[in-house]
């Protein structure tokens, strides 16, 4: 059974820092582009950082660009998404996706993997 467990969401303060953890299970993770995708509440779907299946080449979506950092262990089938300097704009449902092409996507449709999110909210 094909899983991603996502976890790390908190409640934190302005420039506070926070490491997402997305865990997959039930398929080869070291072939799959893996992507975080956020939605704030009232917002539409918001495409943030993907990584390659090798973890040497990475994108993001420019508002989080020098704060946020994606990693992967593929010895461990786990992705992460170091946030720093986290703010009220970061408030959001985080979800991590998984697919075997790269795309900036933010619908769960378009990916062949999706997990159930994991909350982050940043007080000001």
């Amino acid at each position: 059974q094909v899983q991603l467990v996502e976890s790390g969401g908190a409640l934190v303060q302005s420039g506070e820092s926070l490491r997402l953890s997305c865990a997959a299970s039930g398929f080869v993770f070291s072939r799959y582009f893996m992507t975080w995708v956020r939605q704030a509440p009232g917002k539409e779907p918001e495409w943030v950082s993907t990584i390659n299946p090798g973890g040497d080449n990475t994108r993001y979506t420019d508002s989080v660009k020098g704060r946020f950092t994606i990693s992967r262990d593929n010895a461990k089938d786990t992705v992460y998404l170091q946030m720093d300097n986290l703010g009220p704009e970061d408030t959001a449902l985080y979800y991590c996706a998984g697919d075997l092409s790269r795309m900036r996507s933010a619908s769960p449709h378009d990916y062949r993997y999706w997990g159930q999110g994991t909350q982050v909210t940043v007080s000001s």
